[in-house]
């Protein structure tokens, strides 16, 4: 069987976390940012967790894990 690849994208964007949790930036975040109040760049610093219904897929485009 021949190797399957990862997809670039998510190895850039995502880290497993011990107990297989997903961890991303969040969206968003990156310039123009006086379009947002104070409360939407304060909740939104740092990571999150990927939902449980879209980890099954990330983790479909990284076969052998991440990292």
């Amino acid at each position: 069987m021949p190797k399957l690849k990862t997809k670039s994208g998510v190895k850039k964007r995502f880290r497993l976390t011990a107990t297989g949790l997903l961890k991303h930036g969040v969206a968003g975040k990156r310039h123009r940012l006086h379009h947002h109040n104070g409360k939407y760049i304060r909740q939104n610093r740092g990571t999150k967790l990927l939902s449980k219904a879209d980890t099954a897929a990330v983790k479909a485009w990284a076969p052998y894990g991440l990292g």
